[in-house]
């Protein structure tokens, strides 16, 4: 891995190991020379992942859609490595794709939770290999994999799919599985390139 893209909340939530998961996420990626590419705001646990980064050295870059550049208090650039202001959300998402070798969700809410399983389904149908985790410090995202444990269970996902994510209360262990990962055996052999 080169690069990791980070989905975190734009609110710092009230807990204090969330700011403290971000922090560590955050000068890990930097110790270990990859480059974080996150949403581009400098608020809530995004700015705190972001901003660990950048005083550890890292590299870091930011990709915002112009109509939030505003809201999410983006910043101006100097803070930055890079700033890419796209047009949407869809394309924001696109741009953070291609420019990632894995995906992590730090606690966020509605928009944390569609990215990184927007993410997870991209791997499922074989449009990236790349690993997606989630750092699940104080068991924020118990009740997710809880529901992908059902969706098994239930018939409605594969087994072999559910090992398309990786989970880890601590940062640091979770890159180090991250950068271990091998993708399942592809399901799905379509050239999307064309579609």
């Amino acid at each position: 891995m080169r690069a990791v893209c980070i989905f975190a909340g734009a609110n710092p939530g009230n807990r204090p190991a969330f700011a403290e998961a971000a922090r560590v996420m955050g000068e890990a990626l930097a110790r270990r020379g990859l480059t974080l590419v996150f949403g581009g705001g400098r608020v809530g646990l995004m700015g705190a992942v972001s901003q660990a980064a950048r005083s550890a050295g890292g590299k870091v870059i930011g990709v915002i859609p112009a109509a939030l550049q505003r809201k999410e208090l983006a910043y101006d650039g100097v803070d930055l490595t890079e700033l890419i202001v796209v047009r949407s959300m869809h394309e924001r998402k696109a741009r953070m794709a291609e420019m990632a070798d894995g995906f992590v969700a730090l606690p966020g809410g509605f928009g944390t939770f569609e990215e990184i399983c927007e993410m997870i389904t991209w791997a499922q149908l074989g449009i990236h290999r790349k690993p997606c985790g989630l750092v699940n410090v104080d068991g924020y995202y118990d009740g997710l994999q809880q529901q992908f444990d059902r969706a098994v269970g239930d018939g409605l996902l594969r087994e072999r799919h559910r090992g398309l994510v990786v989970a880890e209360p601590d940062p640091e262990r979770l890159l180090d599985h991250m950068e271990a990962w091998a993708p399942p055996p592809l399901e799905f052999h379509l050239d999307w390139s064309s579609t």
